[in-house]
């Protein structure tokens, strides 16, 4: 029989029967399935704490059907963000499957089961989890795939939102320089940039309003731009070394 748990962090899905042996914390092991989106973060931190609650090792992993060489700009950016906040965090391994032609689950079965991971996390999908549940899903693909593996599913942001609930479009990779009255948004490469990040455009507006993010010592910061221009204090050092 399978057993059903809900966790705060989400809704935990046991992928194996009723056995015997309780294992111990020792055992555990922990993989963070992030996919492209300002959610990743959220994702590896998730991982982050239970495998400190659980005294684990814990990896993350992300799957594409495209060569890294084939990346956009955007993919790129969160590629990186996701190597280096793994790294800050202490991640056994950040795992890149690229040029993937395999279905998502069994890719992820492969790496579980060579690494002997007991738990995975996934983040919700723009449906309603109880709907997939029922009418077969990704995590029902999953379950078939993993036996003996918890499935944790991770309540994420389905859109970037402020107080005025604006949404904001896809993010592209952009960049800040300064000039004399402070931080200037940037599509091009340059010298003089001194923070890359993503970009989110707000909806609706023809100027480059909208959120800029970055990171910083593995961690995410966020700041609001208008009409091109930094709008909020930087407090953290340029993440692009000079050369």
């Amino acid at each position: 029989m399978i057993r059903y748990y809900l966790y705060l962090m989400g809704t935990t899905l046991r992928g194996d029967f009723l056995v015997g042996k309780v294992k111990s914390h020792m055992d555990e092991r922990i993989l963070v399935c992030v996919y492209y989106g300002p959610n990743g973060e959220r994702l590896i931190r998730r991982g982050y704490e239970l495998s400190q609650l659980s005294d684990c090792p814990f990896y993350v992993m992300t799957v594409d059907r495209l060569h890294s060489d084939q990346f956009d700009a955007e993919k790129a950016s969160y590629i990186e963000q996701w190597r280096e906040l793994s790294k800050e965090l202490g991640a056994e391994k950040f795992i890149l499957k690229d040029a993937e032609s395999r279905p998502i689950a069994k890719v992820i079965k492969e790496v579980a089961y060579r690494h002997n991971i007991t738990q995975v996390i996934i983040g919700e999908t723009p449906q309603n989890r109880w709907e997939e549940i029922t009418k077969g899903s990704f995590v029902n693909q999953l379950l078939r795939e993993l036996v003996f593996v918890d499935i944790h599913i991770v309540s994420v942001d389905r859109a970037l939102k402020t107080s005025d609930e604006a949404t904001y479009e896809k993010g592209i990779r952009g960049y800040l320089r300064k000039d004399d009255e402070g931080y200037v948004l940037s599509f091009a490469k340059s010298k003089d940039n001194l923070f890359e990040g993503v970009f989110y455009k707000e909806i609706g507006t023809d100027f480059n309003n909208g959120i800029f993010k970055y990171v910083c010592g593995g961690k995410s910061h966020q700041v609001r731009v208008v009409e091109d221009r930094v709008v909020e204090e930087i407090k953290e050092p340029p993440n692009i070394k000079a050369t």
